[in-house]
């Protein structure tokens, strides 16, 4: 548990890097001047760099270990919210936004990882959701942030505090032991099995689990050559890659990068803006304990299924209401902000974090490290063009439109989680992977 919670630390560097731009965007754009485009640019740019930074991290967390990949990345929140404290101009910014990139591209894919690699099979999912729910927490703390730095206009003050939770994952990273998975793959049995026994209950289910580690280490990790060899593999790589585009395409990250934006649309004024985005990371934070209470209970299918039903009412109702005009009343402006929330509940408690479990379990281990940087890769690249192009929708297709579209796209996924997502609650990584390479249709390896 404390080691899943140190890595999961990762989520909250994660969460007050998307969270706090939210809030100094504003203040960005009437020092520099920045035009709706340059803006798109400093919320993407930090997308763009965490796209690399996946790309990087399978090699990284492959030839370092899960551990040292987390201490580099911790240095690299660090390093990046300096650069954000000191920059002058809008392409300095840009850049020091990117170096955050970086470190959420590599924290996003080896946390994750390194959780569910240590984690047994009854606690696993719930151990993965701490990380998500980690975000949320960064999510609000950046909010409440943004929401007391706002009255003094303060926006280097928002973007550099995350150097001092930085600093502490930075420290804590230290103290993890090593994934017990990465030791086999290294040829370290011995420092693996003492690691694996420190991590369970028995030495006696430690080393029933190192047996069946040791049995799926028959190949090695070849990674884009077993992609092209392996009909199997690309089938559980795509579904990573799927489950990933899903995620954004909910409009998740819309509401976490431009909620000021949304609550002005809907007629709010400044200080209703910020505080309403706080009640935002609030209840995003709140309903992800939703997923951790029970998602080894209920199990991933049925969640993610009544997320998407609630997410497409969300911004169905959120749609029908900004279509009335900011002009509608007081009881309108404030229906938004519920059918808003309802979305985001909807979300907190299913492909937030459930996303992150599927990507993180379906994957063989001969070639995860390469399946879940296809996927994280996939993820921030996706992230950047929903960031890069919200703006322009909104003005282009207008509010109502905007939101409609999302409505849709949310409504579509059901069909995709019934047609293609597995349910893996209580089944082990070693299970899974023997279904997969059987043959077995996607959706039923978990049975």
């Amino acid at each position: 548990m404390l080691a899943a919670i140190l890595a999961a630390v990762a989520g909250l560097m994660f969460g007050l890097d998307i969270g706090v731009i939210s809030g100094a965007l504003g203040f960005i754009a009437k020092e520099f001047q920045a035009s709706d485009t340059a803006q798109e640019w400093i919320v993407s740019s930090m997308m763009f760099g965490a796209a690399v930074g996946a790309l990087a991290a399978g090699r990284l967390s492959y030839g370092l270990g899960r551990k040292k990949a987390l201490v580099f990345s911790a240095a690299l929140f660090v390093l990046g919210a300096i650069c954000c404290v000191i920059a002058h101009s809008i392409t300095l910014l840009i850049v020091a936004r990117a170096i955050l990139g970086l470190a959420i591209g590599i924290a996003s894919f080896v946390a994750p990882l390194y959780i569910s690699e240590v984690a047994d099979e009854q606690r696993r999912g719930s151990l993965i959701s701490v990380y998500q729910l980690m975000i949320t927490i960064g999510i609000l703390l950046a909010f409440i942030s943004d929401a007391l730095f706002a009255y003094s206009g303060a926006w280097r003050w928002m973007l550099g505090i995350v150097a001092v939770p930085g600093a502490v994952f930075l420290v804590g990273s230290l103290f993890l032991p090593d994934s017990p998975r990465w030791l086999m793959l290294r040829g370290r049995h011995d420092e693996a099995l003492e690691t694996l026994a420190s991590l369970r209950t028995t030495r006696e289910e430690a080393e029933s689990e190192i047996r069946d580690i040791a049995a799926g280490l028959q190949q090695k990790q070849r990674g884009f050559s077993l992609f092209l060899e392996n009909p199997n593999f690309r089938r559980s790589v795509m579904l990573g890659i799927g489950l990933q585009i899903v995620q954004q395409l909910t409009g998740i990250n819309i509401v976490m990068y431009y909620a000021p934006r949304i609550f002005e649309v809907a007629g709010f004024g400044q200080d209703g803006q910020m505080w309403g985005t706080a009640i935002v990371g609030l209840v995003n934070m709140l309903a992800t304990f939703i997923a951790i209470g029970f998602v080894d209970r209920w199990g991933r299918r049925p969640m993610l299924i009544a997320g998407f039903i609630i997410m497409a009412v969300g911004m169905g109702a959120l749609a029908i209401l900004l279509s009335l005009g900011q002009d509608s009343g007081t009881m309108m402006h404030y229906l938004s902000v519920g059918v808003l929330l309802l979305f985001i509940t909807g979300f907190a408690f299913s492909a937030g974090p459930l996303i992150w479990v599927l990507c993180a379990e379906v994957q063989p281990l001969q070639g995860r490290d390469f399946g879940i940087a296809c996927s994280t890769f996939t993820n921030w690249i996706a992230n950047m063009i929903v960031g890069a192009t919200f703006l322009t929708l909104l003005g282009t297709l207008g509010a109502s439109h905007t939101f409609w579209l999302y409505a849709a796209l949310n409504a579509v996924f059901i069909l995709v989680t019934l047609a293609f997502v597995p349910e893996t609650r209580g089944v082990s990584l070693e299970s899974l992977e023997r279904k997969l390479n059987q043959g077995v249709r996607l959706r039923d390896i978990g049975r």
